[in-house]
């Protein structure tokens, strides 16, 4: 049975188990494959088709994106005191726990922590965060950190969020002289406004009326809202993800510690759109030079896409936004809903959906309202005297 990648093919054996293999027609014998969905498969291929002798593929050039300015590195720093803050974080650093962590979130986290190590514990102090004693520490000093970015309310809550995960792990590695979670007794900022612009009816028809089926642009916004996956996955969607009208996958967010794999069923519109457009070999979306979009350079294409349709203030995150107030709007249920997005939590889905409840729920009151008027109303006065 041939896939549909080129000169791929699978084959199920006398033991029932599915063997993938390249065959490149003319060009000798067939390469061994590793499951189209493992992430070895890439690779495999390559050296498949070299060591067949088939035609080289192009070398791609390094894709465009528009990242945006990075984050000034947090000064490098001497050799840690022993029993300091500074010390702690250095162990951490090397731990299993944070290696475990994606790339991304190694740095992030890593890049917080460093410029909080470097910050005065008071304005015009000589002593930094970094010198701290941990049997000094008090919740105090990661308010203080919390505090100072007020005005960025998020970044102060990417803050201790920093701190909490920093010294859960140093109470399970037993510190010397941390003797709680300082980070637990500090409240985040209340969060202000509800995220990414969710997507209206109204947008998705503009942006359609502007990038007709067969656009690459179009392609991407149907994988998105009607797979309702964050633009990370929606990169990596491929045809070996699809069968039986069904497409498994494994959700890139959190896929080291806590992976969540997902079977979707293909909706014909979205079907319909797959087969009218131009996709890649390995995924559906590719580059101009023919190569898989990183998430952070898809985020920024598809961002002037939406520009192009005249929708500054809708984005790729917004249309899973949209797809699970969709969802609710049919009449799904919560946990119907995250059958499709994945969520591990009720209370995200709850904050996706609930203008859709609001409105849901209003309408309802307004039915009753009407009922009661309709039972109660007086009957009406006869007119004229009765003979």
């Amino acid at each position: 049975m041939k896939i549909k990648l080129k000169h791929v093919y699978r084959e199920v054996d006398r033991h029932g188990k599915e063997r993938f293999y390249y065959r490149h027609e003319g060009r000798g014998s067939r390469s061994p494959l590793p499951h189209p969905e493992s992430q070895e498969f890439p690779d495999a291929l390559a050296v498949a088709r070299t060591k067949c002798g088939a035609p080289a593929v192009k070398p791609a050039q390094p894709e465009k994106q528009k990242l945006g300015r990075k984050p000034k590195p947090a000064p490098k720093m001497g050799k840690p005191a022993p029993g300091t803050l500074h010390e702690l974080c250095v162990r951490y650093f090397k731990s299993p726990d944070f290696m475990r962590l994606d790339e991304r979130t190694r740095y992030v986290r890593r890049q917080i922590i460093e410029h909080c190590l470097q910050e005065p514990i008071a304005p015009g102090a000589k002593e930094t965060f970094a010198e701290i004693p941990l049997d000094r520490l008090t919740p105090k000093a990661i308010r203080v950190l919390r505090d100072r970015k007020a005005d960025f309310p998020e970044a102060g809550n990417n803050r201790v969020k920093a701190f909490r995960q920093l010294f859960k792990w140093g109470l399970e590695d037993e510190a010397e002289g941390l003797d709680r979670n300082h980070a637990r007794d500090v409240a985040y900022f209340p969060s202000s406004g509800d995220g990414f612009h969710a997507w209206t009816v109204h947008e998705v028809a503009q942006f359609e009326k502007r990038h007709p089926i067969g656009t690459k642009a179009r392609l991407a916004l149907a994988l998105l809202l009607y797979t309702g996956q964050r633009r990370s996955d929606v990169v990596l969607m491929g045809r070996q993800h699809v069968r039986d009208g069904w497409m498994r996958l494994t959700q890139f967010k959190g896929r080291k510690r806590k992976p969540v794999t997902l079977e979707i069923p293909i909706l014909p519109e979205l079907a319909e759109i797959i087969e009218a457009s131009p996709t890649g070999d390995l995924t559906y979306l590719v580059t101009e030079y023919g190569r898989p979009f990183t998430s952070n350079g898809f985020g920024n294409w598809f961002r002037d896409r939406c520009n192009e349709a005249g929708l500054p203030q809708c984005s790729a995150h917004g249309l899973r936004k949209a797809a699970a107030a969709r969802l609710a709007e049919s009449g799904c249920t919560i946990h119907e809903i995250m059958s499709i997005t994945g969520h591990m939590t009720i209370k995200e889905v709850e904050r996706y959906t609930r203008g859709v409840r609001q409105r849901a729920l209003a309408g309802a009151a307004a039915d009753k309202v009407r009922n009661i008027r309709e039972t109660h109303s007086p009957e009406p006065a006869r007119l004229g005297k009765e003979s």
